[in-house]
């Protein structure tokens, strides 16, 4: 990873990014207030994403989405829904490896529910669900980075119309955290949905557009400039600008294993010398346990080395913690002193330039 002065990073990209989902959409763009673009960015190239942790909100919104799809089906008549487990299985996650669009390079991701026509067996709409305590952030339109999550799922489905269901709770319809991090989710459970908690919002995306600062931007304009910011930044793997307060979390992990260059030298090799005192206390405390530890290894690999029996490749012991295992392999090496014999390792060796830090304690004056 390489720090620019910029305020970007460049990283060497894994063989493999993770795709742009829907939630990633409004991110990149600036859309999203819980995510920057630049932490999508590190996310997608796998340099760095938080682990997911479930907190009462995601835990009341999965509890709750099978409940708004009844009601949708129930209150609505939609007869040809059809949930992700409906179409892939149970653990569709693991039946499709997370990937519900192999022929698409970029965009990816899953949708809630999708309405299908019962007579030619294609889907004709994408519902979307969410559910939050804020009721004010709904109140003239559907905010915009869900919006734009439910769009991109209809088109890369080539389906114009989409349908986004909330429902609004309060403090004692979310699950309870308890102590060891599990939820008792009983009082979620029994939450029912009603056309006074529950809207349904319809859209068409050939129609309905977005509004970004006074500007009109239809979801094909919401995917060409996507498919640009993939360009300019994941396929060079060099980062958006990172913002030091929104991303701080972010930067403070990934500058704990890398130098920034902004960084004054002088406290990098003082930081440097610091916790080498601290290693070689520690290594210096554990020395005698560290050389037992050889002694014994050595003991123990005679002791393997004389089980071997013709044909074998390994020979395993076990103790009541450790499992010990050595291995026979038969390795071919060049044989240098016979080509320089024969006059032609010359003609074979290349240098190849290397660097090289070597450290070396300096003693203090008495």
């Amino acid at each position: 990873m390489e720090w620019l002065e910029s305020g970007q990073i460049r990283i060497t990209l894994p063989k493999k990014c993770k795709k742009l989902t829907g939630t990633r959409l409004g991110a990149i763009l600036g859309l999203n207030p819980f995510q920057t673009p630049f932490q999508a960015w590190c996310e997608i190239t796998k340099t760095y994403q938080e682990p997911f942790k479930d907190s009462i909100y995601t835990v009341a919104g999965k509890v709750i989405e099978p409940l708004q799809r009844k009601f949708i089906e129930d209150n609505d008549f939609v007869v040809g829904m059809k949930s992700p487990s409906d179409i892939f299985g149970a653990d569709y996650f693991a039946s499709t490896y997370g990937d519900f669009y192999h022929d698409e390079p970029v965009f990816g991701g899953m949708w809630d529910s999708l309405e299908y026509d019962l007579e030619t067996n294609k889907p004709i709409r994408v519902f979307e669900y969410k559910t939050t305590k804020r009721s004010e952030d709904w109140l003239n339109d559907t905010p915009i980075y869900y919006k734009a999550q439910a769009f991109l799922y209809a088109y890369l489905l080539g389906v114009t119309d989409v349908s986004i269901v909330c429902t609004f709770l309060e403090d004692k319809d979310y699950p309870i955290e308890r102590d060891d991090g599990t939820f008792d989710t009983s009082k979620t459970e029994k939450f029912v949905c009603t056309t006074e908690n529950t809207i349904r919002r319809d859209y068409n995306i050939l129609e309905d557009k977005f509004l970004v600062d006074g500007e009109e931007f239809t979801i094909d304009d919401l995917v060409r400039c996507a498919l640009n910011w993939w360009e300019v930044y994941v396929e060079t793997g060099i980062s958006p600008k990172f913002d030091e307060k929104k991303d701080k979390d972010i930067l403070d992990i990934l500058r704990k294993n890398n130098v920034n260059p902004t960084d004054d030298i002088v406290s990098i090799i003082a930081e440097y010398e610091a916790l080498t005192k601290d290693v070689d206390a520690i290594e210096s405390a554990i020395k005698e346990k560290t050389d037992r530890q050889k002694v014994l290894e050595t003991k123990i690999k005679d002791h393997l080395n004389k089980q071997f029996r013709d044909g074998d490749k390994k020979v395993v012991m076990s103790g009541k913690h450790i499992e010990f295992t050595l291995s026979k392999a038969l390795t071919t090496s060049i044989d240098k002193d016979a080509l320089k014999k024969d006059g032609i390792l010359a003609r074979y060796e290349v240098s190849k330039e290397t660097l090289k830090l070597t450290k070396k304690v300096i003693k203090e004056d008495k």
